[in-house]
């Protein structure tokens, strides 16, 4: 009997627990300004989105792959087909993008992360303002004939 008691007080303390407000899960709120404020679990939501396709953006948006071609290109050329080993290639092949996309990288921060950390911008105004200096820098890497033929093409 002292056990069944012990277990319906544990049940009825539990309601207090079950009546405290939730966290929002997908919310959006239009602000004051016309600004959208987004919950912390789609904010998450689109963090781990963004974490997912890291390795794909590295590839498409930055000179990454370039540099896989002409270094693979030059350890054939040399005759050595596994000299030096491909983690030593990759960790070079990294450090020589992150020296090459250094200034976009530091334009971006500059212009978008440091004003919407500081509150200072929009999420939505961030993202416009990373955006300029990446197609700036992609544009720059694009010859122009290419870039026709794709526009002519599409």
């Amino acid at each position: 009997m002292f056990r069944f008691l012990l277990l319906l007080l544990m049940f009825l303390s539990a309601t207090d627990a079950a009546a405290q407000g939730t966290i929002p899960i997908l919310s959006a709120v239009q602000g004051q300004a016309g600004e959208t404020e987004y919950s912390v679990t789609l904010q998450l939501l689109g963090l781990m989105t963004v974490l997912t396709l890291l390795p794909s953006i590295l590839l498409m948006m930055t000179s990454f792959t370039r540099i896989i071609i002409v270094l693979s290109l030059l350890r054939q050329a040399m005759g050595t087909a596994q000299t030096p080993p491909n983690q030593i290639l990759l960790g070079i092949r990294l450090f020589l993008t992150i020296f090459i996309m250094a200034p976009v990288f530091t334009q971006v921060y500059d212009d978008a992360i440091a004003p919407y950390s500081n509150d200072e911008m929009e999420l939505e105004a961030a993202i416009e303002a990373a955006q300029i200096p990446m197609k700036d820098f992609m544009l720059r890497q694009t010859r122009r004939r290419t870039a026709d033929l794709r526009q002519h093409c599409g």
